[in-house]
């Protein structure tokens, strides 16, 4: 036995499953799929979509292979409320030196999508027990006493025209406790034909999605796992035949689907299964695989087909990670997810658990068929086993009650669970283990419960992240499932100290079986505090309550103050991170809004500051040589918007930094970085962003040379693929557009001193060009183009690329504590002069309300240590007439006037607020000016 074990953790190990621990999700690559706004549905055909815009952008992504993926499947229906029309999604491949995430981006600012997503693989869930604890289980199936499965056959045994799609690894045909439980289509028997002309030649038991063929049984050769096995045992291991078992659902048949490939040009085929399961007739779909996190809405929108459209019961595993998170699919909304329950109904060690959990099962020591031969047996553990368990009941129920929706047997399964919250394990755990432990008997005997459930939740303002002070409404719509409730209230309470609920109370009244009631006339009113620790999660409880009794809970989840801010006064919107980002927070992110302009799509891809010293000291957070984001810059506090702006309409303030070089950091640039954002909301300044960076050397060494500068991969509008990159060297302006088609500009220019600097490059170029986006962005390139000052300051004047552009400056030496200033505007506009336009007022509005005057080139003084806490010394050369020393604040404000004593004054700075000042040295006929930032 412990020689079986071995193999079947290897088998997990293979398939990308660490036993116990948590999974990530892994991306099929160079595949993506979109989906059409229904409006355009008369202009596409299977593998064809009459769109120029669209096609121009596959063109550009170098998509093949484009086919619609479900062809074949209903529409949506006004009489099927919630319904998705699956026909809108289609897939394509990608060339292979294009990003899938960029891919995606590009797509969506067509207009014409609602969604482009990547592929997820999601892993089976497999927890194997150790065979020396109670490997024999000399008690039989305990999990059938447990869940009263007995006591429920007596009331039914379920039917054959019931069938569960099981979608995993596989399963053996052969085994002598699965061979006459199989769904067969006599429609279609094994003659080479597709006789039933459902688009699969041949699907007489089943289907290999993953493969795209007739065989759906494991492969041992090359260790395909057995985990579909252990699970087809789990609902459908033949009752009353003399050996074995008996599933769950008694005489209910399985339908094998497999979705994990057996060749290399199959792939992962989880939702594509489904799908399958739902059109051929499947009333429940079993899915005992899934990975946190990464939400996708093909993923939802697959569930809700399956749920909604073909009123098919979909069943999930919650996961094997002894954690509180969301797991998909069985976090997705039209999914009961079931966690799994050790023998004493205690939480199973290393379950998942969450507040979207539906119920919970037994899920150790569960005794299965095994399937390395006909006649073999084990007992093995995992939320995997806990969910088949469930799907089998679910379609007891189907059985007893076919007039049930799928919505209202997850309803019925739910409300007849018993309570295990009163265990001391579980007490801490209430409302996420669902509503209980499942009780089959209960399921199929009672015909009395309620249940009202929201069903549709819509915040307004619908955002990603709420920031402090944010206020929203709530509007949720309320179903009712099983029998008619009265008196029906729902209250809405923060369960986080971070939200408020302003106002909280909806009396519903009265429903009957399946009406449905909505509080948009008066939503739930949420403010959010003003002080919210970075990227809080605030749950809050809807509580239902009704007459008689009736109470249950469900959960809203608000994500707080995002590590980002959006400067959004003007026509310009522009995202900050933290960490020196722009747009997104990170490469592939979907964390920001990027950079848009008067509500376009979005125009940036990737963008951020670079700060470098030499071309093996170079520091950012932007991709690297090996396409994945460099991680140099932490933050040392949080970017947030000023609660009261001067003289700007928006103010964003954060401070970050990279590490101080050593000898295991030798790449390192040693600066510690004060960002500011500003944004106006009037004429003339709408049309662009200030970003100002106040760069400290915090090394013991001066820094020369050093150059800062923004990196930005522009995808503008209206096609990405054909975009020019030019400079301005009169404003010092780097700037974008589509130059076939010029709707809008968009650019970057440099306000504060420095040598301008300025490097296109043509994110298509082949090998041997100096920098080479295709095969990352290494930190010798990123040099190169800091440094180059403005001799490749253009591409795609002659034919269109894709393009991303480096402005920057090379800032005068810096001392050991002292610091400098770089500032960038980044703008947008319809047209080239307004884009100049937009350039020459931020060049104003910085010189009048951020004021930052370079000394004269021939006089030479110092104001040091900046910034400054204490005592200030200023130094000025012998001979100029300098007598008058002045400091003000940002707005203009005189805070210290002092005569200059000789060439050397001190200034005491201590009881003056921390900020940024103007600091001003008078003389006959001149005056010498710099920023000040006092600490």
């Amino acid at each position: 036995m412990p020689r079986l074990l071995h193999f079947l953790v290897l088998l997990a190990l293979l398939a990308g499953v660490r036993p116990g621990w948590a999974q990530t999700t892994a991306q099929l690559p160079g595949t993506l799929v979109f989906k059409l706004k229904p409006e355009f549905k008369g202009l596409a055909t299977t593998d064809y979509i009459a769109l120029p815009e669209l096609q121009r952008v596959l063109e550009q992504v170098g998509a093949t292979k484009l086919r619609q993926k479900f062809p074949r499947t209903l529409p949506a229906s006004s009489e099927l409320p919630g319904s998705v029309d699956l026909q809108l999604v289609y897939q394509i491949n990608l060339k292979t030196n294009v990003p899938v995430a960029k891919a995606c981006r590009l797509l969506e600012q067509t207009g014409q999508l609602e969604y482009a997503e990547p592929l997820n693989v999601r892993p089976p869930l497999y927890l194997p027990n150790d065979p020396l604890a109670d490997s024999t289980n000399a008690d039989g199936q305990f999990y059938l006493k447990n869940i009263q499965a007995y006591r429920a056959w007596d009331v039914t045994k379920g039917d054959t025209t019931i069938v569960i799609g099981v979608t995993d690894t596989g399963t053996r045909y052969s085994h002598e406790d699965l061979r006459n439980q199989l769904k067969k289509n006599y429609a279609d028997p094994i003659d080479g034909i597709d006789n039933d002309n459902d688009g699969y030649v041949d699907n007489f038991r089943g289907w290999d999605m993953a493969d795209n063929d007739n065989d759906a049984s494991i492969n041992m050769a090359v260790f395909q796992p057995v985990h579909g096995i252990l699970v087809a045992g789990c609902v459908a291991a033949q009752p009353d035949n003399g050996v074995g078992l008996a599933g769950v659902g008694f005489k209910c048949k399985y339908l094998p689907l497999k979705i994990y490939p057996n060749t290399a040009t199959g792939s992962f085929a989880g939702f594509e299964a489904i799908v399958y399961a739902a059109d051929h007739g499947c009333q429940v779909i079993n899915a005992s695989w899934g990975s946190p996190g990464s939400r996708s809405q093909f993923e939802q929108d697959v569930v809700t087909y399956a749920a909604v459209n073909r009123n098919a019961v979909v069943v999930a595993a919650a996961g094997n990670t002894n954690a509180e998170l969301d797991f998909y699919p069985a976090s997705y909304d039209h999914v009961i997810s079931v966690a799994a329950l050790a023998p004493n109904d205690e939480k199973s060690g290393p379950a998942t658990y969450s507040t979207h959990v539906s119920l919970a099962a037994p899920g150790e020591n569960i005794l299965t068929i095994l399937g390395n031969n006909d006649s073999d047996y084990f007992p093995v553990s995992g939320s995997s086993f806990a969910s088949p368990l469930v799907a089998a009941a679910a379609a007891l129920v189907r059985s007893r009650f076919p007039q049930f929706s799928a919505d209202q047997v997850a309803a019925q399964l739910r409300q007849t669970a018993d309570d295990v919250y009163g265990l001391p394990a579980n007490s801490g755990l209430r409302g996420k283990l669902g509503t209980g432990r499942l009780n089959v008997h209960h399921a199929v005997r009672f015909t009395d419960r309620r249940e009202a459930r929201i069903i549709s939740t819509q915040a307004q303002p619908s955002r990603q992240a709420y920031q402090p002070n944010d206020t929203l409404q709530v509007a949720i719509t309320v179903q009712n499932l099983l029998q008619p409730v009265s008196g029906l209230t729902v209250t809405l309470t923060s369960l986080s100290p971070y939200v408020t609920v302003r106002q909280g109370s909806f009396a519903v009244g009265n429903l009957v079986t399946l009406a449905r009631a909505d509080n948009s006339a008066a939503p739930f009113r949420l403010v959010v505090a003003g002080s919210v620790p970075i990227n809080t999660r605030a749950q809050l409880r809807y509580r239902l309550t009704a007459d008689n009794g009736y109470q249950t809970d469900e959960f809203l989840t608000l994500t707080l103050n995002p590590d980002y801010v959006v400067l959004d006064a003007g026509d310009l919107h522009l995202t900050l991170t933290s960490r020196g980002n722009l747009g997104y927070d990170g490469l592939g992110s979907d964390l920001g809004q990027s950079v848009t302009y008067k509500g376009s799509a979005p125009l940036l891809y990737e963008g951020g500051l670079l700060v470098a010293t030499s071309a093996t000291r170079v520091a950012d957070r932007v991709r690297n040589e090996r396409n994945a984001p460099d991680q140099d810059f932490f933050a040392l506090s949080q970017i947030q918007l000023s609660r009261q702006p001067l003289r700007v309409t928006q103010e964003a303030t954060g401070v970050f930094q990279d590490s101080v070089p050593t000898t295991k950091r030798p790449g390192s640039v040693g600066i510690r970085i004060r960002q500011r954002g500003y944004a106006w909301a009037s004429a003339p300044d709408r049309d662009y962003a200030i970003v100002e960076y106040h760069l400290r050397n915090i090394t013991p060494d001066t820094l020369k040379p050093l150059y800062a500068g923004l990196f930005m991969d522009w995808d503008v509008l209206p096609e990405a693929g054909r975009n020019a990159a030019a400079w301005d060297s009169v404003r010092a302006l780097g700037y974008a557009y589509d130059r076939e088609n010029p709707t809008v500009y968009v650019g970057v220019k440099l306000l504060s001193d420095g040598v301008p600097a300025c490097y296109a490059i043509n994110n298509n170029a082949g090998a041997g060009t100096p920098v080479r986006l295709a095969d990352g962005f290494s930190s010798a390139e990123k040099f190169l183009t800091l440094s180059n000052k403005a001799r490749q300051s253009s591409v795609g004047l002659t034919v269109g690329t894709d393009v991303s552009q480096v402005v920057g400056a090379a800032l005068r030496r810096l001392a050991p504590g002292d610091s400098t200033v770089v500032a960038f505007a980044v703008l947008g506009a319809p047209t080239l002069p307004a884009l100049q336009a937009a350039a020459d007022a931020a060049q104003r509005r910085y010189a009048l309300a951020l004021p930052t005057r370079a000394p004269a080139a021939a006089v030479a003084w110092q104001a040091y240590p900046n910034p400054a806490r204490t005592q200030l010394r200023v130094e000025v050369p012998a001979g100029l007439g300098l007598h008058t020393l002045r400091l003000f604040t940002s707005v203009g404000r005189l805070m210290r006037q002092q005569p200059l004593a000789g060439t050397r004054t001190e200034l005491d700075v201590r009881a003056l607020p921390a900020g940024i000042y103007l600091l001003q040295v008078q003389g006959p006929g001149q005056v010498l000016s710099r920023q000040l930032v006092i600490e």
